[in-house]
């Protein structure tokens, strides 16, 4: 059986449902399918995620965050449930249809879902930023006595086994987990990577006040060192508690053993690079550039800049090996990468690093295949919730021109 459908949306997350609303605006008929629930993604973190940004960046074009906390940080299932109820206004999921297979047939795209296949003339991928989780070769050689566990596996410290945990990575969410099980009672080794930090709130603002104010959601990717920055972890913060700092400091303070970056498991033996003086510098730097864009921010607007302390004292010291016998477990979370390949059979449809190669979000290999939600489409903020509704809008307009529809 096969159905025909003129433009079809892959994904109900905020970006599928972003583009869903920007493309019903200019008139254009389609429909999102979505293999779970609407804003399922976010169901699937740990138990006490938080939002990292406020709840007044959630900016989605027909669902700005209207509540009576707007400094607050809404919960995972807060965030789910924003999102299923703007789906619900725009009446054009259809739930529980995953899609298994794209690729290209006779001028069209054929969509392979459980049920039969689906002829669209375009499609809007918009599977999320976050799909699959890295997991390090460095971890390959653990043994299996000591579970390994990846960022959309951990719950809670209660659902681990009894023992110390190692946490390998550097990003928001590491050291939210980290925290969290420090807080719990647990010895808690953090295998550190070179992740920026900066404070919650200076000036009597909070840190995504003053970056929205900045050019640093602006950032595109051929202003980045390497196309391999976009993989580059986020600043370290956290939500949770109502916000407040979170980085290396705050964890060594919380009595988290630092160590340098992990470089390989031969059973229970954990071995790490004498690198940590490096990470907290390389740290420090991204502190220091937080805080010049800040800066720079505040004079372009004619404002008094915030007083930023400097960076206290850290003992670098750290071991280069560990023993992992009693270790309850081995949490990951170093990132995510894209699955397109998996599903998707374009050849030449994404680049080393598994980005899409796009013009304007529309793929260069296969015209009238988009992309809406990729972590830095078009610029830093593309994923989140404050800016994918512009790369949305710049989708739906795309389309709607290609229809001969007006803008």
């Amino acid at each position: 059986m096969s159905e025909e459908i003129d433009v079809v949306v892959i994904g109900a997350g905020q970006a599928g449902l972003a583009t869903s609303h920007e493309l019903d605006q200019r008139g254009v008929e389609h429909v999102v399918l979505e293999a779970s629930v609407p804003g399922s993604s976010w169901l699937g973190r740990w138990d006490s995620f938080t939002l990292v940004g406020p709840n007044h960046t959630v900016r989605l074009p027909g669902a700005a965050y209207a509540g009576d906390d707007p400094g607050g940080f809404m919960t995972r299932t807060e965030v789910a449930g924003h999102l299923q109820a703007y789906a619900g206004r725009l009446g054009r999921v259809r739930e529980g249809v995953p899609v298994h297979g794209l690729w290209r047939r006779d001028g069209a795209f054929e969509l392979r879902t459980d049920d039969d296949t689906i002829r669209s003339r375009i499609v809007v991928v918009a599977t999320g930023a976050y799909q699959q989780p890295l997991r390090p070769a460095a971890v390959a050689g653990l043994s299996p006595d000591v579970p390994c566990i990846d960022v959309l596996g951990y719950r809670n410290p209660g659902a681990l086994p009894d023992g110390a945990v190692l946490v390998v990575g550097s990003g928001q969410s590491a050291c939210q987990i980290a925290e969290e099980l420090a807080l719990s009672g647990r010895d808690v080794v953090m295998a550190c990577g070179r992740a920026p930090w900066f404070l919650r709130r200076v000036g009597g603002r909070d840190l995504f006040e003053w970056l929205m104010d900045s050019s640093f959601y602006e950032q595109t990717p051929d202003q980045l060192p390497s196309p391999a920055a976009r993989h580059g972890a986020n600043v370290q913060a956290s939500g949770a508690g109502g916000g407040h700092d979170l980085h290396y400091r705050t964890l060594a303070a919380l009595g988290v053993r630092l160590v340098g970056h992990l470089v390989d498991i031969d059973g229970h033996t954990a071995r790490f690079a004498p690198d940590l003086p490096e990470v907290i510098a390389a740290g420090d730097a991204g502190f220091g550039f937080v805080r010049d864009t800040i800066v720079a921010g505040c004079r372009e607007r004619g404002m008094p800049a915030p007083e930023i302390p400097e960076p206290g004292p850290l003992d670098t010291s750290a071991p280069t090996e560990l023993d992992l016998r009693g270790f309850g477990a081995v949490v990951v979370a170093t990132g995510f990468r894209s699955r397109y390949t998996e599903w998707v059979d374009v050849p030449g449809l994404v680049d080393e690093q598994g980005f899409p190669v796009h013009v304007d979000g529309e793929s260069v290999v296969a015209p009238d295949l988009h992309f809406v939600g990729v972590h830095f489409l078009r610029r830093r903020r593309s994923s989140l919730l404050f800016g994918v509704g512009d790369d949305a809008t710049a989708t739906a307009t795309r389309i709607a021109t290609r229809l001969g529809l007006p803008t």
